[in-house]
């Protein structure tokens, strides 16, 4: 049996399914840090805009952090998903465009939903070490980033000296900081000649031209035919 929930005044009632309160107090939670921000959240609120009792949401979350945690765990599910779209896109046996397009599926799907990526991105709204999923998920597309990484460096594209792990993390932090720097509306001061979506892809582009080296050719000159 449904029950009914009034998202907002004037707003017409939204239906509640018992089998899925879970969800439901994610839905709220992002609709309400949405409309006021993450500051004023609370879960009586939460409660009451899924229209369910103040107390119902602590069946499954002890805590607003639990709850926000479980907005990271979504967002995270849909970002490795953004993620691995983008990398099925490309050539699977370049290991820089894959790189790449990681890059880019983060990008794009952060500005895209900036209420998740927002949650994800605080450790401070999040326990973010309870949460086996968000560790897994996290560790693996690190562990995929360093990966392509040795693959291009075994292909000689990338200096043989270069420590991988350092490069994942000024790779990370770049895509972080143009992601940041979008949501956050910083781009009209910074680079207000082109809208963000194509600043940003083309920033990137230019990380990588200055990491990578292109795929060698074969400069041999052709045999002559006898």
């Amino acid at each position: 049996m449904a029950k009914t929930s009034v998202t907002k005044a004037g707003d017409q009632p939204k239906p509640y399914h018992h089998g899925n309160l879970v969800g439901a107090l994610i839905s709220a939670t992002v609709e309400l840090i949405e409309e006021h921000g993450v500051e004023q959240l609370s879960v009586r609120e939460v409660a009451k805009r899924a229209g369910v009792s103040p107390g119902a949401p602590f069946r499954h979350f002890r805590s607003k952090t639990a709850l926000l945690t479980a907005v990271a765990e979504q967002a995270m599910d849909r970002l490795t998903e953004a993620v691995a779209r983008a990398v099925s896109d490309v050539d699977s046996t370049d290991p820089a465009a894959a790189f790449e397009a990681i890059g880019q599926g983060y990008l794009e799907w952060a500005m895209a939903n900036p209420t998740h990526f927002q949650i994800i991105s605080s450790r401070t709204l999040i326990d973010f070490e309870a949460s086996s999923s968000l560790r897994d998920q996290n560790g693996a597309i690190r562990e995929k980033m360093v990966e392509l990484l040795a693959r291009a460096q075994h292909q000689g594209r990338l200096a043989p000296d270069v420590d991988l792990d350092h490069l994942v993390l000024a790779a990370r932090a770049y895509v972080y900081g143009l992601a940041r720097m979008a949501i956050d509306g910083h781009f009209p001061e910074w680079h207000p000649s082109e809208p963000p979506a194509i600043a940003v892809r083309r920033a990137l582009r230019l990380f990588m031209s200055q990491m990578i080296v292109p795929p060698r050719c074969d400069l041999r000159k052709p045999k002559k035919s006898s």
